[in-house]
């Protein structure tokens, strides 16, 4: 389900966007820690602690620490789904980078994984 404009988004509206994302293998933009990003949703579960987390690459939009250039492994994300607003689907193309295990705490317990070719 696609929130309708004006209407604030749940996790669980939050979490089927992100699903769909990882399951497409189609890009999102969002507002993660008040600033706007392009994000490619890679895998998408909880932490060891429980914690919904999504592991993204940022392609674009603005981030604390800056984006590196296209297709390094300096962009991988890792971020808490309970802090993200806005969040929609978008047209684009798929963004990844090698390394993607680099930030190996984000995703431990997998709900869904774009590369899992039994994904969905």
């Amino acid at each position: 389900m696609i929130p309708s404009a004006g209407r604030i988004q749940t996790v669980e509206d939050i979490y089927q966007v992100l699903w769909t994302a990882v399951q497409n293998k189609q890009p999102i933009s969002a507002i993660y820690e008040n600033r706007p990003r392009l994000l490619c949703p890679h895998q998408l579960g909880r932490n060891y602690r429980g914690e919904l987390r999504v592991l993204c690459y940022q392609f674009g939009g603005d981030s604390r620490t800056g984006l590196q250039p296209s297709g390094s492994a300096d962009n991988w994300r890792c971020i808490m789904v309970e802090k993200l607003r806005q969040v929609r689907l978008v047209d684009g193309e798929w963004r990844t980078a090698p390394n993607r295990s680099r930030p190996a705490p984000c995703v431990s317990d997998l709900d869904i994984d774009a590369d899992d070719p039994n994904a969905g």
